[in-house]
């Protein structure tokens, strides 16, 4: 199966084969191991997994923000056909910030401390619009408001340690979609936040995205805010997608072990723990040197002798693949 990652003929964005290794004294090590997908115009793709699995990784490569020093990415990623894996850096830069954009993990500490909220919104606006400093001032104050932040004009005054997490992570999103990409990355855009701040910031995003019409990579550990956010869902695992449906499907009827385990670790409110017990996992941990053949047969509580080879791409429902023996 050529294309398995897909959902539609002119994705805006493609990612095909991509690798990641990572230089260390004791030699490379694969970060991620060959992700396909597509991500068309105006919709949501969740890309889910543990922490350690490849997600951000993912993210970083596709904007190229790995460090070339210590990092060796392969495959191909493009964006309205142009491959941004083989453009020149000053390519890169025209489109990064502007066409593609990024909310990065952890609002504590993603805004630069020493510039105001202003200048970090401004930044992209004056780089990729040409806007003079009067301009990009407006604009900016136009955006910290479109993102809900009271008082805008004291806000562009102020420092990142001056905001509130929620407050910051607004800042961020401002920052985004100040040049109104057609696609924007989040990663983990409510991770340290609380609970209230968390739906506040999706609605946000929900909103942002109607109207722009923009497309999300939503990258995230929580697979509630899948359910609630994306069309899309495509499950990781070592550094490869092991599964990947529309959302509705995929918590209807998951196929691969690794998801039954994610949502069966899910806390519910009718969960009844046993005597002794508590909440289901998944048993081990993701192995540092992935084994031959299934990537998850190690963990797996159905693995068997075939799951020694690598399993191909089966198909068990309309746009719904895993990567499993069990279907073949």
């Amino acid at each position: 199966m050529k294309n398995p990652i897909s959902a539609g003929i002119s994705p805006l964005l493609s990612v095909r084969d991509l690798q990641v290794h990572f230089s260390t004294p004791t030699g490379p090590v694969r970060a991620v191991a060959g992700v396909s997908f597509d991500l068309q115009p105006g919709e949501t793709l969740g890309l889910v997994g543990e922490s350690g699995c490849g997600k951000t990784v993912t993210a970083l490569s596709i904007l190229r923000l790995l460090p070339p020093a210590t990092s060796e990415m392969t495959g191909e990623i493009r964006f309205r056909g142009e491959d941004l894996a083989a453009c020149s850096d000053s390519r890169l830069r025209q489109i990064r910030g502007d066409r593609i954009a990024m909310v990065f993990q952890e609002p504590m500490t993603a805004l630069n401390p020493v510039l105001t909220i202003g200048d970090q919104v401004m930044e992209a606006l004056c780089l990729h619009r040409g806007l003079t400093h009067a301009e990009a001032r407006r604009e900016a104050a136009l955006a910290l408001t479109r993102v809900g932040l009271p008082e805008a004009e004291t806000r562009l005054k102020q420092y990142p340690h001056q905001l509130s997490g929620g407050l910051r992570q607004r800042a961020l999103i401002a920052m985004a979609l100040a040049c109104e990409p057609e696609v924007l990355i989040a990663d983990e855009p409510t991770t340290a936040l609380d609970v209230t701040i968390q739906a506040q910031i999706l609605a946000l995003l929900a909103s942002l995205q109607a109207q722009m019409g923009m497309a999300v990579l939503f990258i995230t550990h929580n697979l509630g805010i899948v359910a609630q956010s994306a069309d899309r869902v495509a499950v990781m695992y070592a550094g490869l997608i092991v599964e990947t449906a529309p959302t509705p499907a995929l918590f209807k009827q998951p196929g691969h072990p690794y998801t039954r385990g994610l949502l069966s670790s899910v806390p519910k409110l009718d969960f009844h723990r046993p005597p002794g017990g508590g909440l289901p996992a998944i048993k081990g941990h993701v192995p540092q040197e992935p084994p031959p053949g299934c990537l998850f047969r190690d963990r797996c509580p159905d693995a068997r002798a075939v799951c020694e080879e690598e399993p191909p791409w089966l198909e068990v429902g309309r746009e719904h693949l895993v990567r499993c023996w069990n279907f073949a």
